[in-house]
């Protein structure tokens, strides 16, 4: 056969094998009737003729049958994980998937992703590789590509132009059914992430808050620990009304717990540049937070002593220009088992403060947590409370119970790491005005709707995977000269977002600078500034 047949017979097979997740929410919106019949093979003409199109414009000659042989592999692996977790390959997915460890990457495998890889990757992968081609001349084969695009571009179009009414409102109405179309939207948003390095000059940082200075007149020093929880939900909180007890030690403790918190994002990717940005979210972009300084630039320029220690996969580009220390390696965390645990960050945590006796310190521990899908995981064994669990990564074969209780089992392990966390703030109240900030990246589909996980993008994301835990816990030191949290209980069930992240760590050390923002800063918020 010549390059020109095997590029059809290769998108017709990512047609009919690798869309289970396209033709599930498209029939949602248009169920398999007599009337909707023609509408449905009109879409399916085009999409196949997309998947002309893209394959013949990426592969030409020699390279034809290692670049199918590369789609096939990848778009196996991609509708697995959008059959299996209902999740969107965009760029941010993409994003997330080029940062994640060893040890998140072994915690997604398994029989049902062989099966998979196997059957539509694999196999059709070895029938390319095996396929006998046809020599031709180069006039030869511009000839027979050409064909195979326009025809393929006349289908497209004249499909549009038969039913012009029906695509005017799919087009308008059902705009997200594109995110599932597979391997084009992928495809699209692996280039959108190959372009993010050539849109901006990476050696030009706009230096925000240079002005920012701590008070003169403060002679107390400030130590605030900022946790950043990973796949936490507010409805899983205990101090948020849930019935489970999931936060019994976080309970003995004065604290405020805002139940109306909004992620800026609903991955790790997205999340974490956006809640130490500058921007809102409303004018956030990563080319521009790329481009900015963050929060912890502008406490560095306040004279702040500034740390952030990781069991997660990494910053995100966050920690750029402040020390940085990792603690998924036993080699470094001291409390590890069947994975490093997020305890592990405390253990030489008061080393770093003794190590640091003048001026004020800021420490940014981010978790492991709830990271899914192997939620059983995320705990030691004698946290595992709540019984029976799903102990296996593919939770669409789990019962919502057995999810529920390996997630809550995760809930309550943080609730530990956060009560430690706050004695060891305890034991330094006479030295500093203490506090810990805690608020979640994103949170998470458990099993609603058959959505798992996280990722979605933001128009599509249910709000489990948008509504967060945020907690405030001051020191005796500071309720005596700074803040009262007594004062904060009206404002509990407020909507807040990570948008305030940025101001109220500013205003948590006092920094005098242009761009604080006391209105949006939780605590001074209340005082109506």
């Amino acid at each position: 056969m010549t390059y020109s047949k095997l590029i059809l017979l290769v998108a017709l097979f990512l047609l009919v094998g690798g869309n289970l997740s396209f033709y599930s929410h498209l029939l949602d919106v248009y169920p398999l009737t007599w009337k909707n019949l023609p509408y449905l093979l009109s879409v399916s003409v085009i999409f196949a003729s997309v998947n002309v199109i893209l394959l013949s414009l990426l592969s030409y000659g020699r390279a034809t049958k290692f670049v199918l042989i590369t789609i096939l592999l990848t778009s196996a692996a991609a509708a697995y994980f959008m059959d299996a977790y209902q999740v969107v390959i965009d760029d941010d997915m993409i994003d997330n998937m080029l940062r994640t460890d060893t040890a998140e990457a072994i915690d997604l495998i398994s029989f049902k992703l062989a099966l998979y890889l196997g059957l539509l990757g694999l196999l059709p992968a070895y029938l390319v590789y095996r396929a006998p081609i046809v020599r031709q001349s180069l006039r030869q084969a511009l000839i027979s590509r050409g064909i195979l695009l326009s025809s393929a571009l006349l289908l497209a179009v004249a499909s549009v132009l038969l039913f012009g009414s029906f695509y005017a409102s799919f087009a308008r109405e059902h705009k997200s059914l594109r995110y599932y179309a597979n391997p084009s939207y992928y495809l699209y948003s692996l280039g959108r992430t190959l372009a993010k390095p050539f849109k901006h000059d990476s050696h030009t940082l706009r230096i925000v808050g240079e002005d920012a200075k701590l008070p003169e007149t403060d002679e107390d020093r400030e130590l605030v620990v900022l946790v950043v929880g990973e796949t936490a939900r507010a409805d899983h909180f205990s101090l948020n009304g849930y019935a489970r007890e999931t936060n019994p030690l976080l309970a003995r403790e004065k604290i405020a717990s805002f139940t109306n918190t909004w992620a800026c994002g609903t991955s790790t990717a997205a999340s974490l540049p956006c809640m130490f940005s500058i921007y809102d979210k409303d004018d956030y972009s990563k080319q521009k937070a790329a481009e900015t300084e963050n929060l912890l630039d502008v406490l560095l320029h306040a004279g702040v002593n500034v740390i952030w220690l990781d069991n997660n996969s990494d910053s995100k580009g966050v920690a750029l220009r402040v020390p940085y220390k990792s603690y998924k390696s036993p080699d470094v965390n001291p409390v590890c088992d069947s994975e490093c645990r997020d305890v592990g960050m405390l253990k030489y945590l008061q080393d770093y403060i003794d190590e640091h006796p003048q001026g004020d310190i800021f420490v940014v521990l981010h978790q492991m947590g709830n990271h899914g899908p192997a939620y059983y995981k995320r705990y030691p064994p004698n946290f595992e409370r709540f019984k029976p669990v799903c102990e296996s990564n593919e939770l669409s074969e789990c019962d919502k119970a057995a999810i529920d209780n390996a997630y809550d089992n995760a809930i309550l392990y943080t609730d530990y790491f956060l009560s430690q966390l706050i004695e060891l703030l305890k034991e330094n109240n006479e030295d500093f005005e203490a506090a810990m900030f805690y608020v979640s990246d994103h949170g998470e589909s458990l099993g609603e709707n058959n959505l798992y996980l996280h990722g979605l993008p933001d128009m599509l994301a249910p709000d489990e995977q948008k509504h967060v835990p945020m907690i405030l816990w001051f020191s005796d030191s500071y309720l005596e000269d700074e803040v009262s949290v007594d004062r904060l209980l009206p404002r509990l069930g407020e909507r807040f977002s990570h948008d305030n992240l940025f101001n109220t760590v500013l205003g948590l050390f006092e920094v005098e600078s242009e761009i604080y923002d006391p209105a949006k800063d939780l605590v001074k918020g209340a005082d109506g500034r």
